[in-house]
């Protein structure tokens, strides 16, 4: 009864193949697969038994188990906030926490308020950056993501594209302006998604190895 597992290619059905002998294959998430346990065709990514199988190559499916929760997700974000003031603070004008501070008293001119958005422009544009450049490497995720085994995936468990990342670390923007409600979705969501999460189909989830 093993040997019954069939695989479709260029529109012809293969096999059939023991479960060893396909995964000694290059399958790919989206390869079709008729399995023994499935009436009908399944994508790769689908089986259970192919876990193991796409892991050792990289690729991390999101399921009910493994999706990290807020808190999870709010230490990475302290680890990377932390990690990011130092570069920060090369752009970061003369006179920055005076400027701040007169605009918590209400004393700010038009001027301060210029130079509080540039910075906080500036700010905004290489976090972004930071989050996609890591998120797009074999690290699939920031450093204080790495720190506590998070990677960021697409619904297929694969590593986001840079420009991919791009968007969902652009779509922040929404979320933060939002009362950080964006953020604070992760506590509720079925998925335990932020909307940026949800805006670029993207999941985080947490290494279990």
């Amino acid at each position: 009864m093993e040997d019954n597992y069939y695989i479709q290619k260029n529109g012809e059905q293969t096999g059939p193949f023991t479960l060893h002998e396909l995964i000694q294959m290059e399958l790919l998430v989206d390869t079709m697969i008729l399995s023994p346990e499935y009436d009908g065709w399944q994508k790769a990514a689908d089986l259970p038994e192919l876990f193991e199988y796409f892991e050792a190559r990289g690729i991390y499916f999101p399921t009910d188990d493994n999706l990290a929760g807020f808190w999870w997700r709010l230490m990475a974000y302290i680890t990377d906030t932390i990690i990011m003031s130092y570069p920060l603070s090369f752009v970061a004008p003369p006179g920055l926490a005076e400027i701040f501070n007169r605009a918590l008293n209400s004393t700010a001119t038009s001027a301060d308020f210029f130079v509080i958005l540039k910075y906080n422009l500036i700010s905004f544009i290489m976090i972004a950056v930071y989050h996609s450049a890591f998120e797009s490497s074999a690290f699939q995720g920031s450093l204080g993501k790495k720190l506590f085994k998070i990677l960021v995936v697409d619904a297929d468990g694969r590593k986001l594209s840079f420009i991919r990342a791009l968007g969902r670390n652009m779509g922040k923007i929404v979320s933060t302006f939002a009362i950080y409600i964006g953020y604070l979705s992760v506590l509720w969501d079925t998925h335990k998604q932020a909307w940026h999460d949800r805006w670029a189909k993207t999941y985080v989830i947490i290494r279990n190895q």
